[in-house]
């Protein structure tokens, strides 16, 4: 059945079922929409196509926190079956950015994003995603010991075996979609799509309604109500009114006004929903990094084994979505060096260039006071003197402060030849 054929039909010969769209059956029937009908309207699928697509781009690593000799705390990568699995080669038909985008979706549309976690013993072997529409909870009704397991095909996981990727959870089982707190909106977007798909359907002719000047026989009102169907469903070109009947156009002109400012509110606030801005930045700060964020969580409570958990996290590697454009991050690099806090070598792997010999000191301004935070003593590399904290004594370097240097390079010279591992800084 046709759209046109919805509008032609009385109310009390209507029957939903017949209808060949889903989407109208929903409208029309009251049904909640599922994701399957939200993702019909344009702007939610382009949101969310756009959402998943940039959260299925980052990589997640594995890093080790330790402690030192001297008790620092250091961090360091690691090379780990894990992060293949979550970025590469999952184990299942699907790879790591079609894996991430697909829980992605799950977790914004449905019940949650879950993945089985496929391991023989303590090893790891891959992650298999299920579609949310095959996983059923089953839980129990302590509100404080909360508890539950995990039904797939009638066959029961405990929560320990599956990755689960959940938004809004109250219980750590489930969530709830987009599609279940937006739904009246989706629907009342749903009415504007059907109006515009019948002004399609009838190529854009207007309505109205025909006057005559005399009672029409059954015979005659028949053969109109024919003629009149054929054109507006494209079948024909012309009517032909006979004499004493005329076409009256409805006008709709405040209606597909008042539509047209409702498509444009609709979007604008589909975009916030996802946290869509035009602002790059603030795109990621708010849409993407909350989900990685999340993402990142699980892993760590999932994918790590329990003698692991104090050492070891996952975390997201937002490097390549924040590089901006050129010249943003050349500046960016350019305070990073001068300031001290990243070597050149180190700007050059994050642009995926080659080390260079040389290139791994810290640039180090004569203006600057130094503070060795472990013993107290301040150096001040500009007068090449350093001292005690909460002491008069002053200790001079090469302990004579007759021979400070008597220009810069001199100093810079002196620096260097004290500086750890005997590396020199660049010229």
């Amino acid at each position: 059945m046709s759209v046109l054929d919805f509008f032609v039909k009385r109310e009390s010969e209507f029957d939903v079922n017949s209808l060949d769209d889903p989407l109208l059956q929903a409208l029309i029937s009251d049904v909640e929409i599922d994701r399957k009908k939200a993702l019909s309207i344009p702007i939610v699928s382009s949101s969310v196509d756009l959402v998943c697509d940039t959260f299925a781009m980052i990589p997640f690593k594995l890093y080790k926190q330790e402690k030192n000799k001297k008790g620092k705390r250091t961090t360091k990568e690691i090379d780990d079956i894990r992060v293949n699995i979550v970025n590469d080669d999952t184990g299942d038909t699907l790879d790591g950015f079609q894996f991430k985008k697909a829980i992605c979706e799950d977790y914004l549309l449905g019940k949650g994003g879950y993945a089985f976690i496929k391991k023989i013993g303590n090893e790891f072997k891959g992650l298999y995603y299920v579609e949310d529409k095959w996983i059923q909870i089953n839980k129990n009704a302590d509100p404080v010991y909360k508890n539950f397991d995990i039904m797939v095909n009638e066959k029961m996981f405990f929560p320990y075996q599956f990755l689960k990727l959940l938004r809004n959870t109250k219980d750590g089982a489930s969530g709830i979609g987009l599609t279940s707190q937006i739904s009246r909106a989706l629907k009342t977007a749903f009415q504007r799509l059907l109006y515009e798909f019948d002004l399609a359907s009838t190529g854009g002719s207007r309505k109205g309604f025909i006057k005559s000047q005399k009672h029409l026989d059954e015979r005659a009102v028949k053969a109109l109500k024919e003629s009149w169907e054929k054109y507006y469903s494209g079948n024909a070109n012309t009517v032909i009114l006979n004499d004493g009947m005329e076409f009256q156009e409805a006008s709709n002109t405040s209606k597909e006004n008042e539509i047209n400012e409702k498509n444009k509110t609709f979007i604008s606030e589909i975009r916030d929903i996802f946290h869509i801005y035009d602002n790059y930045d603030t795109f990621i700060k708010n849409g993407i990094m909350p989900i990685a964020t999340a993402f990142a969580t699980a892993l760590n409570r999932d994918l790590l084994l329990e003698k692991e958990k104090k050492e070891y996290y996952f975390a997201p590697d937002l490097t390549e979505l924040l590089k901006g454009s050129m010249i943003e991050r050349y500046k960016a690099y350019e305070i990073a060096i001068k300031n001290g806090f990243k070597t050149r070598n180190e700007i050059r792997y994050m642009e995926d260039d080659d080390a260079i010999d040389g290139l791994d000191t810290i640039n180090l301004g004569l203006g600057d006071v130094l503070l060795n935070v472990e013993s107290g003593e301040i150096y001040v590399p500009n007068t090449n003197k350093i001292v005690k904290m909460g002491e008069n004594e002053t200790i001079t370097k090469e302990n004579e402060t007759d021979n400070l240097p008597n220009n810069n390079n001199d100093i810079t010279d002196n620096i260097d030849n004290q500086s750890e591992g005997g590396e020199e800084d660049e010229r």
